[in-house]
């Protein structure tokens, strides 16, 4: 049997800035930025042909950056939020044929922005408390569910992580552990809703050298930037990430 690729040349133009930044964003530095992988991807294919696309990628990716961090998770905040990041997965599992992949990345850009505002605009004080815990189950359920969608779970997990001011090497690696085991409950429902085809898997084998480099990248910056930078990137990554995503949703 002959596996066939994609070999439109466009779709590659797109996808490989698109399979990059997801690896340097799986290692921390620029997180926010990988949620731009299928919309960017979007231009050339369809949001569930990216999404499946990406998923051999994803799991080297996932691999790596739990290897890289091994030692660097906050156990407990991962038992916390591994429970309702699955019950998102079974949402977005049922509800994949129903909604317009657009419609949820509107409302994913749409709360981005919203969250960027209000940390801009009210910026939290030192000593103010951490956020409540049934917030952080609603944000790392819909986690859960933008990731099954179109793999942007990084924006709402995001939301509230970052006022719980993790070091960046902590938030690295407590996010590289929830989102393998995020993407790993995604296997079965993706092919019982056939999306992993031959021609998808042998597409991402082309991918698959780009993403060691990709998180290669993101690791040596993580582990050497400043706290302050670091969320300074993760900002503008989410900015842009929001701002895409809602351009997708009304364009």
């Amino acid at each position: 049997m002959t596996l066939t690729v994609i070999t439109d040349p466009f779709f590659y133009a797109v996808a490989v800035p698109a399979v990059l930044l997801l690896g340097i964003s799986k290692s921390g530095f620029g997180a926010g930025f990988g949620s731009l992988a299928v919309p960017m991807m979007a231009l050339a294919v369809t949001v569930p042909q990216a999404a499946a696309i990406l998923m051999p990628v994803l799991l080297v990716m996932d691999l790596m950056g739990m290897a890289a961090f091994r030692k660097d998770v906050d156990r407990r905040l991962l038992r916390f939020l591994l429970p309702f990041g699955l019950v998102g997965v079974g949402i977005g599992t049922l509800l994949f044929r129903v909604l317009d992949a657009k419609v949820v990345a509107g409302i994913v850009g749409g709360f981005t922005l919203l969250f960027l505002a209000q940390r801009l605009l009210f910026p939290p004080r030192p000593d103010s408390p951490p956020p409540p815990r049934w917030l952080g189950a609603l944000l790392t359920t819909t986690s859960g569910f933008t990731s099954f969608i179109a793999h942007a779970g990084g924006p709402p997990i995001n939301a509230y992580v970052i006022p719980l001011r993790l070091s960046p090497v902590l938030f690295t690696g407590t996010m590289a552990f929830f989102f393998f085991f995020i993407n790993l409950a995604k296997w079965l429902p993706y092919a019982w809703l056939g999306l992993l085809d031959l021609r998808n898997f042998a597409t991402s084998l082309v991918l698959l050298p780009l993403a060691p480099l990709g998180v290669g990248i993101g690791v040596r910056i993580a582990r050497r930037i400043q706290p302050a930078l670091f969320y300074r990137f993760v900002y503008v990554g989410m900015a842009l990430t929001g701002l895409k995503l809602l351009w997708d949703a009304v364009a």
